[in-house]
């Protein structure tokens, strides 16, 4: 019986000692998780079992490494989105350490910062479109064939594929004016020369009739 009670004994003293290695293990972890996840450090119950308290602790530990994962996986989503955007519109990325967890501000901002590029690039898109269509319709008018890259890469170009950069933006722009203001040049050309051979006809005296047949 004693050799029964000092085996069984032994075997809680082991028990003991694995559960405090295992508090302790995950006391260090913890800690570590929570500067990584920018927490107020975690306080086990010090009135309940060291069994309790290794069981909590360890359950603590399983929740903010899954946030840990969380976090880091929604960064890198954010990341790529970014990347794709910044392609797209020719900006920088935006600032944060990908190496590090993030807060959940940090992640917050993140968001903020691409809704608004993404905001900022339908305005762009939505201002390339509706010019290049201006365009399109001044070249064909001006029977105006695109003669450098830039033209054709407006005219020619996947629409989903042109860099949507302030700089295009701004020569597309100044493209459109340049094909009015050849338009406005014509138009006054025309109006002048209309003006020379009514001047013509009044001085001819060509019928009425004689005019309309040769508008």
């Amino acid at each position: 019986l004693q050799s029964l009670l000092d085996m069984m004994v032994a075997e809680e003293e082991n028990l003991k000692e694995r559960l405090l290695k295992s508090i302790a293990v995950c006391r260090k972890e913890l800690d570590t998780l929570c500067k990584e996840l920018q927490l107020d450090p975690f306080e086990a119950e010090e009135e309940s079992t060291i069994l309790q308290m290794e069981k909590n602790l360890r359950t603590r530990v399983e929740v903010l490494l899954k946030q840990k994962r969380d976090r880091k996986q929604e960064l890198k989503t954010l990341q790529e989105q970014d990347r794709d955007l910044c392609d797209i519109l020719c900006t920088a990325p935006f600032c944060i350490d990908g190496n590090a967890v993030p807060s959940l501000e940090d992640l917050d901002r993140y968001r903020r910062h691409l809704a608004s590029l993404t905001a900022e690039k339908e305005q762009r898109r939505e201002e390339f479109v509706s010019s290049k269509r201006q365009i399109i319709l001044l070249m064909e008018e001006l029977d105006h064939t695109p003669d450098t890259s830039f033209e054709r890469d407006v005219v020619c170009e996947d629409e989903e594929a042109f860099c949507l950069s302030m700089d295009n933006i701004a020569a597309l722009q100044n493209l459109l004016q340049q094909l009015e203001a050849r338009r406005s040049l014509n138009e006054a050309v025309c109006a002048e020369l209309r003006s020379r051979i009514i001047a013509l006809w009044e001085r001819l005296q060509v019928p009425v009739e004689e005019r309309e047949s040769s508008a």
